[in-house]
């Protein structure tokens, strides 16, 4: 089977020659994609938390979905954590839109290794980034 997508490919001007280029995907199946934004505290653990702030991966617009995240938090006490995971499905707003949940751990980091808890809501959906 054959799913249609359209989107663009740019040099992400790294260093790393596995990793010279990102893929953007602009429609799925015909259905455009959307993102959201993602941010938020962890909670406290050995003595302290980390901020994060990031973007979903892109799904289709429409239809029933999920989105995967990746990313790291801020910097504290020497080391960051890693948080990925995928969000709930999607949750109506009245006005028009969507949101997720999302919620999860951290990976285990630091000179105590610990990790921490987060969780959140999603912004409401804005176009593909």
């Amino acid at each position: 089977m054959k799913i249609p997508v359209t989107g663009f490919v740019m040099d992400s001007e790294d260093d790393d020659r596995q990793h010279s280029h990102k893929l953007y995907i602009t429609s799925f199946n015909g259905s455009p994609v959307h993102v959201h934004s993602i941010s938020g505290i962890t909670a406290i653990n050995d003595g302290h938390s980390h901020q994060y702030a990031s973007w979903t991966a892109t799904a289709p617009t429409g239809v029933p979905h999920v989105h995967s995240y990746d990313t790291f938090t801020s910097m504290n006490q020497g080391h960051a954590h890693r948080i990925q995971g995928t969000t709930g499905p999607a949750i109506a707003l009245p006005g028009g839109g969507h949101y997720h949940l999302f919620e999860g751990f951290t990976t285990i980091d630091g000179s105590n290794p610990h990790s921490h808890a987060y969780s959140g809501r999603s912004s409401n959906e804005v176009g593909s980034r």
